[in-house]
């Protein structure tokens, strides 16, 4: 694959998604360029703002394998991995759980146990579930999109997600309530969207090719070692803070480093500038984050940490 058809595709999921998602064109586009560097997507919002749809989206343009979960605190984790049916002559049969699918959306995932989000964190983590001591690989691409819930707005049966879960998520991002001039279109789609079936989104590549297309991020899109060092920089910035109790992994890091050269793709480059950088710091440091008592007691938010390390941090020049 080279660059050009590389930069097509990504900008064409863009372009066909946001046939059918109303506005909220940053979100699209920080989710699928967490999806195609690799990576599974957080997103937090009140219900009904398309998230379902987004995903369906997503898994119909890579002609992908879709599946939905529903979090509640009832929910077993063999209800998403899988489970085994045992017959009378002693023979086993395995029944596949959502896991087993190209793009799984998890819905309200922090109303959900510690024992399933733990199911989960095996699958994103290893790409496999173990079921009666046996591991079933998944299938390839595996993506989560899981959604949550703010927890002000949540009245009962949260588990809050583990920091562990959480830095599995490549990227968290919020959506709320589209502005009056985007319901007024919204609305007139009503006929269309109402089923949340996504038909009139096409397939714009095979999950062939979108695996290649995520192979070549690998080495066609250059990161010089100016912005290395810039997100290392920015990374221990957040760390050494006095108001923060634990920064982020390396593991944020690198998700930060590899989602930043798709979107140097989508920008039509084949390297990263420090822009790239600054618009995804927070969407993929922030939730790493975990704020001292007194910044809590404060008000203060672990994004307002990134934020200040973007202006302190100094940006490599040309």
């Amino acid at each position: 694959m080279d660059f050009d058809r590389a930069r097509d595709i990504v900008n064409e999921l863009i372009n066909i998604i946001g046939r059918v998602i109303v506005g909220k064109h940053d979100l699209v586009k920080h989710v699928i360029a967490a999806l195609v560097a690799g990576g599974h997507v957080l997103i937090e919002g009140p219900p009904g703002v398309a998230k379902t749809l987004l995903a369906k989206s997503i898994s119909r343009a890579i002609g992908g394998k879709f599946a939905r979960v529903q979090g509640n605190p009832d929910l077993l984790p063999t209800d998403l991995t899988g489970y085994y049916v045992y017959e009378l002559g002693g023979a086993k049969r395995f029944v596949e759980g959502p896991v087993f699918s190209n793009i799984l959306l998890f819905d309200e995932l922090n109303r959900t146990s510690p024992r399933v989000q733990s199911a989960l964190l095996q699958a994103m983590a290893e790409y496999n579930v173990s079921i009666d001591g046996i591991t079933h690989d998944l299938l390839k691409p595996f993506h989560v999109i899981a959604t949550e819930i703010p927890m002000e707005e949540e009245v009962g049966g949260v588990y809050p997600l583990t920091l562990t879960l959480r830095d599995r998520f490549w990227i968290k991002s919020y959506t709320t309530y589209n502005v009056y001039e985007e319901e007024l279109e919204i609305i007139k789609k009503a006929d269309e969207l109402y089923l949340v079936e996504p038909y009139n989104v096409d397939k714009v590549v095979d999950l062939e090719e979108y695996i290649e297309l995520q192979s070549f991020i690998n080495k066609g899109v250059y990161v010089d070692n100016r912005i290395v060092k810039y997100i290392a920089d920015l990374v221990n910035y957040v760390r050494s803070h006095p108001l923060v109790r634990l920064g982020p992994s390396h593991r944020g890091s690198i998700f930060l480093y590899r989602i930043a050269k798709v979107l140097a793709l989508i920008n039509n480059r084949d390297y990263v500038i420090p822009d790239d950088i600054k618009e995804l710091a927070v969407p993929v440091l922030g939730h790493r984050i975990i704020l001292t008592e007194e910044a809590e007691a404060e008000g203060r938010k672990p994004e307002e940490i990134v934020r200040e390390a973007l202006s302190k941090v100094e940006v490599p020049k040309e």
